[in-house]
């Protein structure tokens, strides 16, 4: 049964003047008790926003205080400076900032729901041991990101667009989120309404077009550099973790869900059947999966 509670809309602001990213305001949209100590963080994928988390947050918001963010450059969060900054070390620098603002709040057991780059980040910070996170969710995501899905979104992450209208946009964007798997029109445009912004007489995605560059200047050099990274943060993880796995993702193959099962935190993997990249928390049984784990003892 999803909670009647409200959500409430929050920023953070991000300094790091020195660096490439300069300082920017970050987003979010929060649910539940705002002086509950349990709190739950959840990152969405590469062109997403925290909306897309409404479902899940509703249905947990009895049980937690759920922060949905935006990351830098989507949503309500500001554009960052340099286009190059885009990347999961800033990212995670700032859901640091957060998680220490939450923490001189009164939190004090905080777990992390990550879909594709959300869990990137959430690796990043759940390695670092002052970041305390108790329960970890990796939804479709690994050290491993596969070339052909890396190829599959590097052909409209960016890419200048224009609808008329919701309908319009809901059918495009549809067109390139088949793997998310069945939605009703319903819940398809609950999911799509936050994507989008008011662009004169119509609509256009609500994130940074530039959030694309670094994405698409990845070489195989640094596609490697990476891998042995996220390897490393992965191993150094030590709290419960939960991987989800689209049944049919083209980002997370079998081969990298099972070594995720038998190194570092030894995750426990549920495969979505009909899903590919990546499930969107939308579905009852999808909901209730990730509330079993982040709710048992």
């Amino acid at each position: 049964m999803l909670s009647n509670a409200q959500p409430r809309f929050s920023s953070i602001a991000c300094n790091n003047v020195l660096g490439a990213a300069g300082s920017h305001r970050m987003a979010w949209t929060e649910w539940g008790d705002a002086h509950n100590p349990r709190v739950l963080i959840c990152v969405h994928g590469l062109t997403r926003q925290g909306r897309d988390f409404d479902t899940l947050a509703q249905a947990l918001a009895d049980h937690y205080r759920v922060v949905c963010v935006d990351v830098a450059g989507r949503g309500r969060s500001d554009w960052l400076a340099d286009p190059q900054a885009y990347a999961v070390p800033q990212y995670a620098s700032d859901l640091l900032t957060l998680l220490g603002q939450l923490r001189s709040e009164g939190a004090q057991a905080v777990d992390w729901v990550g879909t594709s780059m959300g869990g990137l980040i959430g690796m990043a910070v759940a390695a670092q041991p002052q970041a305390g996170i108790r329960r970890l969710v990796l939804n479709d995501v690994g050290p491993v990101i596969e070339p052909t899905a890396v190829a599959r979104i590097a052909n409209y992450v960016g890419q200048p667009a224009h609808w008329p209208t919701l309908a319009a946009a809901a059918d495009a964007l549809w067109a390139i989120s088949q793997g998310f798997g069945p939605h009703t029109r319903e819940q398809w445009l609950a999911l799509t309404r936050p994507q989008l912004v008011a662009d004169g007489a119509g609509y256009k995605p609500h994130y940074d077009p530039a959030i694309g560059a670094a994405f698409r200047g990845v070489t195989p050099e640094l596609a490697a550099a990476g891998e042995a990274l996220l390897w490393h943060l992965y191993d150094a993880i030590t709290c419960p973790t939960l991987l989800l796995r689209g049944a049919l993702s083209d980002l997370l193959s079998p081969a990298t869900a099972q070594a995720m099962t038998q190194r570092g935190p030894r995750a426990q993997l549920h495969e979505v059947a009909g899903v590919g990249h990546a499930p969107m928390l939308v579905q009852p049984d999808q909901v209730a999966v990730v509330s079993t784990f982040l709710r048992s003892p």
